[in-house]
């Protein structure tokens, strides 16, 4: 795994991302159940009052009401998505598969968070060690991901691993990227009470 060949990150779709998302989504891309775990990992993991990053952002971040973040910026690819985020204090539009160098100065954040998107990145470890430029020594990287995806933009390597590898996967992005220490891997897949889509979350902490 920690060979991360050219051919892993092929897509079926290779068309510019912006085309693929320049009409707005306002759909969820897990079910309520999931939306639940993910919120209780971020309550659980990411500092009250800081500064959070969404990174690869849509119109509903996740993250809540507890966590009252101080700011909480959004960078996606679209802007109407964004606007419609009553999270956001700020918002940022950027294509990281083009450019994974982030427009932030260094250690600027607490925190930051990716939700079901990691399986589009094309350039993942870049992307891993910019997240670990901007954040504060010992800040928290959450990555949550789930088994729903759009196939034509989800990475080869992602669509051929099993549910159980992706956490793998993830982990090779944290390890390859030197940035983050403390990587370990959430479990939510299993169902308890409603049926609720399997989620997945890998954190790595910033090195100090």
């Amino acid at each position: 795994m920690a060979d991360l060949r050219p051919e892993f990150f092929r897509r079926v779709d290779e068309s510019d991302d912006e085309l693929f998302y320049q009409f707005p989504r306002l759909v969820t891309h897990i079910d309520d159940g999931a939306i639940v775990k993910v919120g209780a990992i971020y309550a659980s993991l990411l500092p009250v009052g800081g500064e959070i990053l969404d990174l690869m952002a849509s119109w509903r971040s996740h993250i809540p009401v507890s966590v009252s973040p101080k700011r909480l910026v959004g960078l996606g690819l679209n802007q109407a998505e964004m606007a419609d985020n009553p999270a956001l204090t700020e918002i940022v539009v950027h294509n990281v598969n083009r450019e994974p160098h982030l427009p932030f100065a260094d250690e600027s954040f607490d925190g930051v968070v990716m939700t079901v998107s990691v399986q589009y990145l094309v350039r993942p470890v870049e992307t891993f060690a910019e997240v670990g430029r901007i954040l504060r020594p010992g800040s928290l990287f959450i990555v949550t991901f789930s088994n729903r995806m759009f196939p034509t933009k989800a990475i080869a390597l992602w669509q051929h691993a099993g549910e159980a590898q992706r956490a793998t996967v993830v982990e090779t992005y944290f390890a390859s990227s030197g940035a983050f220490d403390d990587v370990g891997v959430i479990d939510r897949s299993e169902a308890q009470g409603a049926p609720a889509d399997p989620i997945w979350a890998v954190t790595g902490r910033k090195r100090a």
